[in-house]
């Protein structure tokens, strides 16, 4: 059966029976929230483009869906400006507080240049590594992009669990304890991964379907005209 399908009939149904998504576990109706899912993606100078914009994309069009969903795009140290990996200015209108969010997405970026902006220097700032740690510790779901993973990886979120990143970081994850699984996205309950710089719309339609629901994640993938690729991983 398609994975739609799978989806569709989930989304419908009302009974317990679980159906799987990519082989990655139940693919359920909303769970009952009082609020919005609260969601905040880090920004920085030298983020990949397309990890932003991606899950953006997705969760805004989740708040289309008959769902309560808010993004916001926070920087450390507080509003302002921040120029991506291709020279495009994103204009940030918060301050990082993960501890005002339910779900923090990390993008990746700049990997490649140790000495650039990008993810290279955010894992310097050990205050927002901190936050990241204290984040998760208090019920904060943590997800990472791409080599945003890597800043995850330094705040030490995850050594000795499963996990996904771009290929190119891969063995640097491993190097700092994290057990490396091949899979697009990686469901590890409070820690949900995602491998190449486009999983970023992967990841965001995989927490779509676990957090707001299938229904939303179908609506949403026909607007997008995108359906969710690659294998979802989750710890049975």
């Amino acid at each position: 059966m398609e994975r739609r399908d799978f989806l569709r009939i989930s989304a419908a149904s009302t009974g317990a029976a679980a159906l799987t998504t990519l082989g990655a576990g139940p693919a359920s109706a909303a769970p009952a929230r009082s609020g919005p899912l609260r969601v905040q993606i880090l920004m920085f100078d030298g983020v990949e483009e397309q990890d932003v914009v991606g899950p953006i994309a997705v969760f805004g069009h989740a708040g289309h869906q008959g769902v309560q969903v808010q993004v916001t795009p926070a920087r450390f140290g507080g509003p302002g400006e921040v120029t991506g990996t291709f020279g495009t200015k994103f204009s940030v209108p918060a301050k990082w507080d993960p501890a005002a969010a339910d779900l923090i997405v990390v993008p990746g970026g700049g990997y490649a240049v140790k000495d650039g902006p990008g993810v290279n220097a955010v894992i310097k700032n050990k205050a927002l590594l901190r936050d990241l740690g204290r984040a998760q510790r208090a019920g904060v779901l943590v997800t990472g992009v791409c080599t945003g993973v890597v800043v995850l990886a330094a705040a030490g979120l995850t050594k000795g669990r499963p996990c996904t990143t771009h290929h190119l970081a891969k063995a640097d994850i491993a190097a700092r304890g994290a057990q490396v699984i091949d899979a697009r996205v990686v469901d590890d309950g409070d820690l949900v991964t995602a491998g190449g710089v486009t999983s970023g719309l992967d990841l965001a339609l995989w927490l779509v379907t676990r957090e707001l629901g299938a229904a939303a994640a179908v609506g949403v993938e026909s607007v997008l005209e995108y359906e969710q690729r690659g294998a979802v991983w989750r710890r049975a």
